[in-house]
């Protein structure tokens, strides 16, 4: 029970940085038409300046982690007005093949600015936690887990209820339609961008503690994204978070009790078998077209 328990902690943590990740992935598909396969290159790159900013300013964590947050900002609105929105003239293909090359700029600038050697990040409450049956709830886990969850419920609120939202749920479902109707398609497109630079250097945030700051620190986190996007469905903003939490209990459960070398491929094999039955994923439907 105690190890059920400890999984189960951290299956919430593990679950939320990957539904941060996941949720800019989908909000960047559904504005932009965009696969960004950078999205966590981008992360990394912001958890790099956090890092210096807190080893080398001697700066305090809560600072560190408003002026990464800024910083992705940045990165999101330059990346989205000087790279994709050129290659999108070009052809809608040459956007995705542009956030590979993203991940090559981003891998081949962070050695010569940050040096080749890992970099340390600190949690932001270092000790301390309630004991539940044998297991510890870090207040650090309860920190990450609360504000993942209150930023995406936020964001899903503003979706929803807000003009913004409305804009970008029209731009998502039509952005030819929605330039017609007035909408500032290119603004909302640079928003998601931002927004999504934000949501991948939390997850970089939560992950640098136990993983370090390193080139391929969100790798995995990464792909894990994406089939959280594919099982949750790219048709909505909500189904890849959920998505991401079973993921993350699915993957950390069948690791501990089944296999440690084979988890994760039992449970990426038992998605493909279930998409293969329902391929637009759990909330997903079929695209129609009107005419």
């Amino acid at each position: 029970m105690t190890s059920f328990i400890r999984i189960f902690f951290n299956s919430l943590q593990t679950g939320s940085v990957i539904a941060l990740a996941a949720l800019g992935i989908v909000l960047i598909f559904r504005t932009s038409r965009t696969t960004n396969f950078a999205q966590g290159s981008i992360g990394t790159l912001n958890a790099y300046v956090a890092a210096m900013l807190y080893s080398s300013w001697g700066l305090n964590i809560w600072l560190v982690a408003f002026l990464s947050i800024l910083t992705a900002f940045i990165t999101g609105i330059v990346i989205d007005t000087f790279i994709i929105r050129p290659a999108a003239r070009v052809s809608p293909i040459s956007k995705q093949i542009i956030t590979l090359g993203i991940i090559l700029i981003i891998v081949g600038m962070l050695p010569y600015l940050f040096g080749i050697d890992p970099m340390t990040f600190p949690r932001f409450i270092r000790t301390g936690g309630i004991p539940i049956a044998g297991a510890t709830l870090t207040y650090n886990t309860i920190l990450t887990v609360s504000v993942s969850l209150i930023l995406m419920l936020l964001i899903f609120w503003f979706i929803q209820y807000t003009k913004w939202g409305l804009a970008i749920r029209v731009t998502a479902s039509d952005e030819q339609t929605s330039k017609l109707m007035g909408v500032p398609t290119k603004t909302v497109t640079m928003f998601s961008w931002a927004t999504a630079a934000i949501l991948g250097t939390l997850a970089a945030l939560i992950v640098a503690p136990t993983a370090g700051v390193n080139i391929n620190m969100l790798l995995d986190v990464q792909v894990s994204a994406f089939f959280a996007g594919v099982l949750g469905g790219f048709q909505t903003f909500y189904g890849a978070v959920i998505g991401a939490y079973l993921i993350a209990f699915a993957r950390n459960y069948t690791i501990f009790y089944i296999s440690d070398t084979w988890g994760n491929v039992f449970v990426y094999l038992a998605i493909l078998f279930f998409l293969y039955f329902k391929p637009y994923g759990l909330f997903g439907k079929k695209p129609t077209k009107k005419v």
